[in-house]
């Protein structure tokens, strides 16, 4: 058995950590040093030594452009050949004020521009502002001439020099990257080193567990198994590094409140279980709640169908006997009775249309007719002919692709339908023939089926992608209420129609004017879309199928 060591677990391993850690703290330091020189390198290569060997390259290309426009300036004279010749001064000047403010450190390189800045100025001096003066003078022969083997010997001495300087910027750049290797290569050594550094920590810590830790805790192990057994009595053993020993003195008095912890136990399950019945409680409250706020939402909808519903005959009394005053008495009073009267007819129109909106929104999914298989194609066709003379009127076009057969309630789609192509219709821009177009896509569902996603798209004044909410939202208008006829219920009603069919409706983003509003109906049939013959009795105005593209048309 071994006695209780003098040295503890935590010491050994505290001075194992420490030494690793150490060793890993002065690699670590020196792979840092070394990442900050690679990174000077870097921006040294990329952020330097990169642009001034562009600036060099765009520098020999402005000066080729110069060359070639004042050769072709000196063969036509025209003003038009001078222009390579004036982008190119242009450049060389940027380029040349580029290179100086770059090499300003290094004195070398900044030779090397020096002489290319005076083969420059010397092609100017003897070729370019020569030829340049008799073309101006009218002296075209003259100018031709003097660009002869002198001149391309100057310029070939320009080249040159340009030449030199982009040499000597290359070999500072390849110095510099071979620098950046160099680094490199050292941050790969140290890496390895501290890979070699925890390798041999992790085998001496391994060592270390097992001879102290592993041994002495599987036979203080064998012990507490004889306690758990019922041995109360078995006195446990203490030996090992000075933590487990402490460990087994522990256990043992561990051993001799068993009887009390037991007790405690049972409280604490007694607590529990208490614990749990206050939790079935509060989720059966959940429920009650949610129950409640079912039958109140329930309430709220009978309440507005009835409240819609009743109000019908006294606003028509009201909007009737306003009519009446006006058409009797019109004329009769001062302009101002004349114009109180118009506003008490606006007001009670307007209020029966809100009433009567609120009166069809609270139906949907009231009064029902079931669910039938429902042709689109054929709605989008009768909400066209019902649409003509707006269609007339503003020169509108509304078309549509081959839509597919859905199961949905045929009277509410055509009003879902309605809403969507009057709402494209209403908020044209001005001056501007509306244009509708409805196409449909199979898009993959939870079920096995998928959706169809039915997209309505026009050329009209648009809605913001911030009110893509708001717009769904009853009676919420985006305008002035003069600027447009409605209500702003037609969205909301959609809205309702979508989710009652077990879908759903959005604003999609489109890039140019116009607004595309989408939606989706759940597929419960086969997935091909119908072919949709003709309508019977065409005529111009009414949709027509076109067969070689699947589309129907509206002229």
């Amino acid at each position: 058995m071994v006695s209780e060591s003098r040295w503890s677990l935590r010491t050994r391993i505290t001075a194992l950590c420490t030494a690793t850690a150490l060793l890993l703290t002065l690699i670590a330091a020196g792979a840092a040093v070394v990442a900050v020189q690679n990174r000077r390198g870097m921006d040294e290569v990329f952020n330097a030594i990169g642009p001034l060997s562009t600036a060099s390259d765009g520098l020999l290309t402005a000066m080729l452009n110069q060359e070639t426009g004042l050769r072709g300036y000196a063969a036509n004279g025209s003003d038009a050949d001078l222009a390579p010749y004036d982008d190119g001064r242009k450049q060389e000047q940027q380029l040349t004020d580029r290179l100086n403010e770059g090499l300003g450190g290094r004195p070398q390189l900044l030779a090397s521009l020096r002489l290319a800045e005076n083969a420059i100025a010397d092609w100017h001096a003897t070729v370019a502002d020569p030829v340049l003066a008799r073309v101006r003078a009218g002296d075209r022969a003259g100018a031709q001439r003097l660009i002869g083997d002198t001149a391309r010997a100057t310029f070939d001495r320009v080249r040159g020099a340009l030449a030199d300087l982009q040499s000597a910027i290359q070999q500072l750049r390849d110095s510099a990257v071979d620098q950046l290797t160099a680094n490199s290569r050292r941050i790969v050594q140290l890496l390895i080193a501290a890979a070699l550094v925890v390798l041999v920590a992790g085998i001496l810590l391994v060592v270390l567990l097992r001879y102290l830790v592993t041994t002495p805790v599987s036979r203080l192990a064998r012990a507490v198994r004889r306690v758990a057994a019922g041995e109360y009595g078995h006195q446990v053993a203490t030996d090992g590094p000075s933590e487990v020993a402490a460990l087994a003195r522990d256990v043992d008095g561990m051993r001799r409140k068993i009887v009390k912890d037991l007790a405690e136990v049972r409280t604490a399950r007694a607590a529990v279980e208490e614990a749990n019945q206050r939790l079935e409680d509060q989720a059966a409250a959940l429920q009650a709640q949610a129950a409640e706020l079912t039958r109140s939402n329930r309430d709220l909808e009978q309440f507005a169908y009835v409240a819609s519903h009743d109000l019908q005959e006294p606003l028509r009394k009201v909007a009737s006997f306003c009519q009446l005053l006006q058409r009797r008495y019109a004329g009769q009073l001062d302009e101002r009775a004349d114009q109180y009267i118009g506003f008490a007819v606006d007001g009670a129109q307007r209020m029966q249309r809100l009433i009567n909106d609120l009166l069809a929104f609270s139906r949907i999914g009231r009064v029902t007719t079931g669910f039938t298989d429902v042709d689109l194609n054929a709605l989008v066709a009768e909400t066209v002919s019902q649409q003509e003379a707006v269609l007339e009127r503003t020169g509108g076009e509304v078309t549509w692709d081959r839509l597919p057969v859905v199961r949905g309630e045929e009277a509410l789609l055509a009003a879902l339908i309605g809403n969507l192509v009057s709402n494209s219709l209403k908020f044209r821009r001005p001056e501007v023939p509306p244009r509708v177009h409805l196409s449909a896509r199979r898009v993959d569902g939870e079920d096995a089926n998928g959706a169809w996603e039915i997209s309505c798209r026009d050329n009209g004044i648009g809605i913001e992608q911030e009110f893509g909410d708001k717009v769904f939202v009853i009676f919420q208008r985006l305008h002035v209420k003069g600027a447009y006829p409605g209500t702003g219920i037609g969205l909301a009603i959609a809205k309702k129609i979508v989710e009652y069919h077990g879908g759903r409706i959005w604003l999609a983003p489109t890039p140019d004017h116009g607004a595309d509003i989408r939606f989706t109906l759940p597929v419960e049939g086969p997935a091909e879309l119908p072919v949709s013959p003709a309508p019977v009795g065409a005529s111009q105005g009414a949709p027509t199928v076109d067969a070689s593209t699947s589309k129907e048309t509206i002229p």
